[in-house]
This record gives structure tokens, sequence and C-alpha cells, in this order.
């Protein structure tokens, strides 16, 4: 019998990027594990197994409010809890997609850390993904208290992480990871540098492409898992002997529960029906203003398109 993860996948099938499935696979220890990996310097050193079995039982998915006066409503724990987005009146909700609990050992001590992970199907949906990982590892943080610690506890502050999976980035950008730290700098030397005191946020970007050729195994396991066009047999497959990913066990879901194709696959498919639409008028367009003898300029300048749309135009007419 296949496990979780698998069943997860197999459910989703090409609903990997539509957000309920996307959230329920990223939601998987072993996956968090994976992005821990690569992304917490805390872990760099450390094995999958081993990272995995520092996350706390605590995996929450879209449960907890980002929003002052809700993060710290008292709840049900739950691994693997649905979405509540929808059922939550009025505007301005805001739910971390994924939020849980790691720990790990440092000088005899166990140390927790604070993780969020948000999946986005945009990198530009209308304001900076960055600043808005900042707000959340903010919320993350001012949140803690009453909780972690209390009074003026500061010093017992847990480090937060935000990381943002934006599964098409553009071109330009293709398979990419930042880091947005807190870094010290002097104007006048003499401080102490102990990183410890203000390591407190750090907000990730991982940006996934599925036709940039750059990239580590970090970007490749996640563009296989989340692709919405790959066949389940063959996702799991890759998964299975590419990166260790284990699909098999006794509490698994049965590999043949599949559902059909996601609202993200027919998005694919109407904007590409759009796109054949736009450039079928504009080559109308373009074969008009050149009976008229006008310019590959003159017709770029009319159209108000860059030349070389309209020579790539021009060949495809010849």
């Amino acid at each position: 019998m296949k496990n979780e993860l698998a069943g997860d996948i197999a459910l989703a099938k090409g609903k990997s990027q539509y957000d309920t499935y996307c959230k329920r696979i990223l939601a998987n220890k072993i996956i968090l594990a994976w992005i821990l990996k690569y992304v917490a310097e805390e872990f760099a050193d450390m094995d999958i197994g081993q990272i995995k079995e520092c996350i706390g039982t605590d995996v929450q998915v879209s449960e907890v409010n980002v929003l002052p006066g809700r993060t710290n409503t008292p709840g049900p724990e739950r691994i693997m809890g649905e979405s509540e987005e929808d059922s939550v009146p009025g505007e301005g909700e805001l739910y971390y997609d994924i939020r849980f609990s790691v720990y790990y050992a440092r000088q005899k001590q166990r140390i927790k850390l604070i993780i969020n992970v948000e999946a986005q199907k945009e990198f530009h949906p209308g304001y900076s993904l960055i600043t808005r990982g900042i707000f959340y590892g903010a919320r993350m943080l001012s949140s803690q208290k009453g909780t972690e610690f209390t009074g003026r506890d500061y010093d017992n502050i847990r480090k937060v992480y935000s990381i943002w999976i934006c599964m098409n980035a553009p071109d330009y950008i293709g398979n990419a990871i930042s880091y947005y730290n807190i870094q010290k700098s002097d104007a006048i030397p003499g401080i102490p540098d102990e990183k410890e005191t203000y390591d407190k946020i750090s907000v990730v970007m991982i940006c996934l492409n599925p036709k940039s050729e750059k990239g580590n195994r970090l970007t490749k396991m996640l563009g296989i898992l989340l692709s919405p066009r790959l066949e389940t047999g063959v996702k799991i497959y890759q998964l299975e002997h590419e990166f260790d990913i284990p699909m098999e066990n006794d509490m698994g879901e049965e590999l043949n529960q599949m559902c059909n194709l996601s609202d993200y696959v027919e998005e694919l498919g109407i904007e590409k029906g759009i796109e054949k639409g736009i450039e079928k008028h504009l080559s109308q367009q373009v074969k008009k203003k050149l009976a008229k003898g006008k310019s590959v300029g003159e017709i770029a300048d009319e159209l108000e398109e860059d030349e070389e749309t309209i020579r790539r135009i021009l060949k495809n007419i010849e």
C-alpha cells in the first residue's frame, strides 16, 4: 500500500498547484524535512531522516490566523488539518498555509524554531511576496509573547522562518533561492557580534520554473512534486528513485485514488486558447498593414508591439 504522501500525490494528480492539494502535499514531514535541509542553516549538516524526526507534532494547515489577536487563539492540534479559509467570514482574514515547530540540539540545549511555509502560483500577485513574507515573519515573532515568553524575557524569542515557494517564476528568474535575514553592520566598531541575539527571522524565497536548467536538488525535487503536467506514476517513481522519498507503508492510501484534472490545468488550457486567439488577431492586423506597405517599425508602433514580435509573426506568415 502507498503511504500518505503517495496518496496525496495521487489524489492531487493535476491538482498539485491547486491550493488545498498543494498544501496537503507540502505538509508531509518528509517534504518539510527536504525544505529545511536546503534553506535552514541549522539543519544543513543533518540528513533528511534526522530532520524529519526533529519536526514537532503541531503541523497545522490553514489553521493559524496571521492577524494580531488571533494567532494565539487556542484550538485543536491536527497533523493534517483541512483548510478553513473558505469558512471564515470577512475580508482581510489571513491564515498561514503551513505552520509548525522544529527542534534541534545546540550545546546540550534543545532549541525550538517556528516555521511557516507558503505556496504561491504567481511571483507577481500585485504586491511583493518578499514584503508579505517579512510581515508574516514579524507576526510569528510578535505572537510569541504570552506563549514562548512572558514579560520582558525577550531572550526566549524563538527564531522564525517564513518560506515562500513560487511555482511559476518568470523565465528571467528561473529556479532560484534567496534569503532575507537580519545582519549586523558597524558604523563605529566596538559592539560584540552576538548573532544569537538578532538572528531571529529569515524570509526565504524559492522560485520554480520548469524550463530553467539551473537550480539544486531541492528545486528539482519540488519541481517534480508540484508539476501539474507529470503523470502521477511518473512523479512517484522519480521521487522514490531519484530522491529516496519513500512511497510505501502499511498505513497509506491506495495509489488508484485519483481525481479529475485540476482547475490549474484547465487554466493552462484556457490561457493557451486565449494566447492563440490573440496571436491570430495580431497576425491578421500585421497582414493588413503589410499590404499597405507599412514597415516593421511602423507596424510595431501602430500595434504597440515590439519589433521582434512583429518579425516573428511575419516569419510565420511567410
